[in-house]
């Protein structure tokens, strides 16, 4: 029976573990989860979680680590419950929606984690134990501190410091705003069946609504259903999808431009700026974001999911993209597909 079960590692505290294994939930893979190393599997190129390990075509196992590429394998792999419309144009938004939860929400993630006092002294007390709940508490004593003083250290990486904050707390704020207005007439953000896009927001509210103190309370005092549809969303293996369940570009919700709209606000304008940084060599990111200074170094990754977006608009048909092109007109996002000057 083990042989039939996926591998996958994790850990509790991980976003992106959490939306993984709610897909898995969601779409009824069997799967075995591991929270700690096994010598018996490989490690994987880059030292990040979670990690799926599939079998390639000599029936060796590999390790896979960034989630956009495995729920498109799972597609592949195990046919149902998908998760990606079948519209190519919905499809699309699927995956722009997808990559602002991955790379968007992930900063207020880890802003709030390692900003406030509060919430650093509940990651830096409860995440250490993920690795080994029995371990005596002077060495977790000291992990805390070690674990602490390194996550906050690396804050650089997802932009925040003391400029960027009130970008991203406002931006988490209205984020919740925009999802609590959606949810209201629709149970998942792309139409009455979740797409990828929903566990990708998922995963980082896991973190934002229920385990980081200063979010929580946000999400909690102003908007307890989101919260309600963060818990619902861990394990949706007992629903029963519709085929016709996904949203449609001929009556696309208002509440979905509203949320593009949010992303064309906070999070094109610094992919772009990231981007153009990186293409010109400059050791720093600037934007203006909301009329506020945006400041950073260059994330490689981030520039790297632009293109890979900029690629998937590519793969659309004439009819696809204009369809496209109508649901993104006036949301700020269409910026993101603007051919070069």
């Amino acid at each position: 029976m083990t042989d039939s079960l996926l591998p996958v590692r994790g850990s509790p505290g991980s976003p992106y573990t959490r939306k993984m294994l709610a897909v898995l939930r969601y779409r009824r893979i069997p799967y075995r989860y591991l929270q700690s190393e096994s010598k018996d599997l490989p490690a994987p190129k880059v030292g990040l979680i979670p990690i799926f390990y599939f079998k390639d075509d000599t029936g060796a196992m590999t390790a896979e680590v960034d989630s956009t590429p495995i729920i498109r394998r799972l597609e592949e792999e195990y046919p149902g419950r998908s998760i990606i419309p079948e519209d190519p144009a919905i499809a699309f938004i699927n995956y722009l929606l997808e990559d602002y939860g991955d790379e968007w929400l992930t900063k207020a993630m880890f802003h709030y984690r390692w900003y406030y006092e509060d919430d650093i002294e509940m990651a830096g007390a409860v995440l250490p134990h993920y690795a080994d709940v029995s371990q005596p508490d002077e060495l977790m004593t000291q992990m805390k501190l070690v674990f602490s003083e390194r996550q906050i250290s690396r804050l650089y990486v997802v932009g925040s410091n003391n400029t960027t904050a009130p970008v991203i707390e406002d931006s988490y704020k209205r984020f919740l705003g925009c999802l609590n207005d959606h949810l209201k007439d629709l149970p998942f953000l792309m139409g009455q069946r979740p797409g990828s896009a929903d566990f990708a927001c998922f995963g980082q509210l896991t973190q934002l609504t229920q385990f980081d103190p200063t979010p929580a309370k946000v999400a909690a005092a102003n908007f307890p259903r989101v919260h309600a549809w963060v818990s619902k969303m861990e394990d949706l293996c007992g629903i029963e999808p519709g085929d016709d369940g996904f949203v449609t570009a001929a009556s696309f919700p208002g509440t979905l431009t509203a949320l593009l709209k949010e992303l064309g606000r906070t999070y094109v304008p610094v992919m772009l700026a990231n981007a153009a940084a990186i293409d010109q060599g400059r050791d720093q990111v600037e934007a203006v974001v909301e009329g506020r200074p945006w400041t950073q170094e260059p994330f490689p990754y981030q520039a790297k999911c632009l293109q890979w977006l900029r690629i998937e608009y590519a793969r659309l048909d004439v009819g696809d993209r204009d369809r496209v092109d109508t649901i993104l007109a006036g949301t700020g996002c269409e910026r993101l597909l603007a051919k070069p000057n």
